[in-house]
Order: C-alpha cells, then structure tokens, then sequence
C-alpha cells in the first residue's frame, strides 16, 4: 500500500493536507511533534469519513528522531511504503536581523531546511527503487520575496526552492517528482497575529487564502495526473506577487 507523510500535520495547512489526501483515497501518515490532541482530531476525522490514517510522532529537526520514527515505521509495514512526501513541518520566530537571536536563527532553519532534508533523505530510496515517488515541499511567498523581519524564514524558504529544483533533476529519471507550493497570506494559527484587515489590502483578491485551496494544489501534485510537472514553485497568493 501507498501511502502519503504529512510533517506538521496537526495544524494550520498539514491538517488540511492530510484531510483533502485521505478524501482522495490515500492512507495518510499524520506527523507531529508535541500536539498530540491535534494531531487525533486530524486522525478522527479521516477515519470517520472512511479514510485510513496513522500518526508518526517526530521532531524533524532531529535527525535521529526522523530515522527511528520512519525505521520503526517500515518495520511495522514490511510490504508498504511511503510514496508521497509532503514537508510541511516548519515554525517561525521573526524579528530584525540587527536584533535576531542565534537560536532564533538556528531553529527556524533547523525546523523547515534541515527537516525537509532529513526526511525527504530517509524516505527517497524506496521512491527510487519502486519507481515512483511524489515529493512536495511547501516553501512560502517569504523565501521567493522576502520580507522584513523574516531573513531566518526566508532564508530557510528560499533554501527549499533551491533544493527543490536540484532534487528534481536527480530523481526525475526515477519517476519521483519534486515540487515546492508557496502560499502567501493564508488565515493558519501561523498568520493569526497579523493585521488580516491590513494585509488583505494589499492582496488583488482582496482576502487571505484557506488552507484547503493549499491543500487543493497540493493534493494534485501529490497525484498521478501530475507526472510530468517537476522542479516547480507555484505560488498560491491571490495575486500579491506575480
């Protein structure tokens, strides 16, 4: 059995990722860190709407975490393996650069940039091998623009795009495909201390995005009907940078 990893997956746009994949009839692996009660609220719904889903605890900052929690998986799995990777796992922790922390530097970077590595390197030899493999990093409209008060985020999201589109060409014999989705405003427990009423002024569409229009994207790159896309960043942003 396929089956597709959600890290982050408790909250914010992984809960509505692993919702809209488990609609699609995929069995889906809920990843979190310390939400546990999030975390089965995600798992309760796919299994009360008929879907199948299971949670992986991990920090995906550790490597070692990452390589016990996934060995322990296949093991427990032995004739299934995990053909859809989505690296959703991230945090942010803003301030100027003049004023920003080592730690606030070292953690978002370890979080979004070193986590998607360590997964997506764990999880890569049975795409390889078996031929086929969705993987789909989701970056934001920070690592493509910028924005102030975010160089640790944005840092950590334009170093997705990069690796993004460098694994692509490694594995795009394999049949495994690599894509990044960026999302600019989306109403997530990440954006709810912004100014909505502000911030949507400046989005042509006049409004923030829902984390199922992400989920939408995301689920078709994650799907069949995308196999010949890879090496993309698409931008899901409502218009404010095009």
């Amino acid at each position: 059995m396929k089956y597709a990893l959600v890290t982050g997956g408790s909250r914010g746009l992984g809960r509505a990722i692993c919702i809209k994949l488990a609609q699609q009839g995929i069995p889906v692996i809920i990843n979190y860190q310390s939400n546990a009660n999030a975390a089965e609220e995600v798992k309760d719904i796919i299994v009360n709407n008929g879907g199948i889903a299971e949670l992986l605890p991990f920090n995906v900052s550790d490597k070692n975490s990452v390589d016990e929690a996934l060995e322990k998986w296949e093991t427990e799995h032995a004739d299934d393996y995990i053909s859809i990777l989505v690296n959703n796992a991230g945090i942010r922790e803003d301030n100027l650069m003049i004023f920003m922390q080592d730690e606030q530097w070292d953690n978002v970077l370890k979080v979004s940039l070193y986590g998607s590595f360590y997964v997506t390197r764990r999880l890569l030899k049975n795409m390889l091998s078996k031929r086929y493999g969705r993987i789909i990093n989701i970056t934001s409209l920070s690592g493509i623009k910028g924005l102030p008060g975010q160089t640790n985020y944005s840092a950590a999201k334009a170093g997705i795009i990069g690796a993004t589109k460098a694994l692509a060409q490694e594995v795009a014999p394999r049949k495994v495909t690599v894509n990044a989705v960026a999302p600019g405003f989306i109403s997530t427990d990440m954006t709810k201390e912004l100014d909505e009423e502000t911030l949507k002024k400046l989005v042509p569409m006049g409004r923030f995005g829902k984390p199922e229009e992400v989920a939408s994207l995301v689920s078709f790159l994650a799907s069949e009907e995308s196999s010949y896309i890879t090496g993309e960043v698409i931008s899901i942003n409502g218009g404010l940078y095009t």
